[in-house]
């Protein structure tokens, strides 16, 4: 498993997740919604390839790998123990040779060192940005590692404001116990990102603000 990331953040997501892990996807399945529609939508290429970033116990790139059984696969998390956690679902899915893992802070990774790859036909955060200190910096990076042509894809919270207050602020505490911090500046940044790219940005709001999506489109080769 290749390694590239920051210490102090590593170290707070191992900390948070040292237990938390191990029931992960079972509590959060009920509200970490829009993930299977993100995957649906990312429709690689046939031979393409496909990066999370901000993998956690890989839930994400088991069920992209079953979907697209033609598409290479790799995932990376600033937390060993995450990485740990994901490696055996991948494991026990069959898909150790399809599904490739590294140790990368998403706000500063190079995909060459660490996949031997310059860049991917799609990638994707799945409610991970919100948890970056660097999140500009992890927009940055996700672009980078977007080949000509290819797609960025993003769900994460939104700010509810269709939803009530008090069910939000109830959200919003459960979240800050997880360094979990909506932004409604993600996606006016995504915005500029793409613009400076001459890249198509499109995002939706979802289930009543409570989440949003996006997909941006990068120009193709020569464009």
């Amino acid at each position: 498993m290749a390694t590239e990331g920051g210490a102090p953040a590593a170290l707070l997501m191992d900390r948070i997740y040292r237990r938390q892990r191990h029931l992960y996807d079972a509590t959060r399945k009920h509200y970490l919604l829009g993930r299977d529609r993100l995957i649906a939508e990312l429709d690689p290429p046939a031979g393409g390839t496909v990066l999370e970033i901000g993998c956690g116990t890989g839930r994400n790139l088991v069920a992209a790998a079953k979907a697209y059984p033609h598409a290479s696969l790799c995932g990376l998390d600033i937390s060993a123990l995450m990485l740990e956690t994901a490696a055996s679902g991948i494991g026990r899915a069959g898909l150790a040779e399809r599904v490739r893992l590294a140790r990368a802070d998403a706000a500063c990774f190079d995909p060459e060192v660490l996949f031997a790859r310059p860049a991917f036909d799609r990638v994707f955060f799945s409610y991970s940005l919100s948890m970056i200190p660097e999140w500009r910096a992890a927009i940055d990076a996700a672009l980078a590692a977007v080949a000509p042509g290819g797609r960025l894809h993003l769900v994460d919270f939104g700010r509810q404001k269709g939803l009530p207050p008090p069910f939000r602020a109830l959200l919003y505490a459960w979240l800050r116990r997880f360094h979990v911090a909506p932004n409604a500046a993600h996606e006016q940044a995504l915005r500029a990102a793409a613009a400076a790219l001459g890249a198509h940005c499109a995002c939706r709001s979802l289930y009543r603000g409570y989440s949003w999506s996006a997909i941006v489109t990068l120009p193709g080769p020569g464009a």
